[in-house]
């Protein structure tokens, strides 16, 4: 059976592109009769907010985008689905790395990041440079002991990886080129995204990931993970991100765009054939249920790209 998830960040109030990706992560999983759950991924503490959480759920409960388990109750799961809570679940996942001997303490601040290499220009990403990396693992430089320890870091190798992404097709990837050795536990004690979400998917028995654009090129990094932990890896579709009237991708700053502006101004049926038609799933924006939608979607009709400019 197809497991699908929506796992937003309660860090504020779902904007439009938030709900275009849930509703295509829902349709996908919901088109041959599969289960979509959703997860909370409060990883930061400083910006989640369970209020938050609360508001995504009376959105998707509003568009009648059901979920089939998680939450902040669990729907009567033994495991919580608040990645805030799982702490324990990811520990055990960083000991399991840890024994393959690929880990290892870094010591590097973020100027020091900064300072090894420019940002890539593309995306400013930081490609790291190995300096903390030990001899075992074919590091260079000599590490200065007496720094304090601030992260935890996973080797990578030299080699590409490959995955086809059911929407952009076929993408290879050198994380050595792309990202290098990376973070698997902050120096703060945080867990880091790519743990936690490979963790999380694995263990919550999700098939396949429906996300924006912007994590396309991360997947490698979660392949990676889930070859190392021994789970079997998910089918990957990512879809375009909206933007708004600058071309910039839509954030909770767009204000106007918020599902609390939205919902005065629309009626679910009305907002959700507005999405299916930026997506490509019909051909004039007409008021529909999402489970109306059910035997319009398939992937071969959503758009790699979305030109159209949303005015906030």
């Amino acid at each position: 059976m197809t497991v699908g998830r929506f796992a937003p960040s309660p860090t504020g109030r779902m904007h439009l592109g938030n709900v275009f990706t849930a509703l295509i992560s829902w349709l996908s999983a919901k088109k041959n009769g599969g289960k979509w759950i959703l997860r909370v991924e409060d990883l930061d503490p400083q910006r989640s907010r369970l209020e938050y959480a609360r508001m995504i759920e009376d959105d998707l409960d509003w568009l009648g985008l059901e979920w089939d388990g998680g939450g902040i109750d669990g729907a009567g799961a033994s495991v919580s689905y608040i990645q805030s809570q799982r702490g324990e679940i990811y520990e055990d996942m960083l000991q399991r790395l840890d024994k393959t001997g690929l880990t290892y303490p870094c010591r590097c601040t973020r100027a020091d990041l900064m300072a090894t290499q420019a940002p890539h220009e593309s995306d400013g990403r930081i490609v790291y440079a190995g300096t903390c990396r030990p001899e075992r693992l074919g590091g260079r430089v000599e590490v200065d002991e007496n720094r304090p320890e601030r992260a935890t870091r996973l080797w990578v190798p030299d080699e590409v990886i490959s995955f086809t992404d059911r929407l952009y097709g076929e993408q290879r990837v050198n994380l050595a080129e792309h990202c290098g050795d990376f973070v698997v536990r902050r120096a703060d004690g945080a867990w880091a995204y790519q743990l936690a979400v490979v963790a999380d998917d694995a263990l919550m028995g999700v098939t396949e990931v429906v996300r924006g654009s912007d994590l396309l090129l991360s997947s490698a990094q979660q392949i990676y993970l889930y070859r190392l932990l021994g789970f079997d890896i998910p089918e990957f579709a990512h879809v375009p991100l909206l933007c708004n009237e600058k071309g910039e991708r839509l954030s909770k700053r767009d204000t106007s765009l918020t599902m609390e502006e939205l919902r005065k101004d629309y009626t679910p049926s009305h907002l959700i054939g507005l999405l299916a038609w930026y997506a490509g799933i019909m051909p004039e924006p007409f008021p529909i249920s999402a489970r109306g939608l059910l035997p319009l979607f398939s992937w071969s009709a959503i758009r790699k790209a979305l030109k159209l400019k949303i005015e906030s």
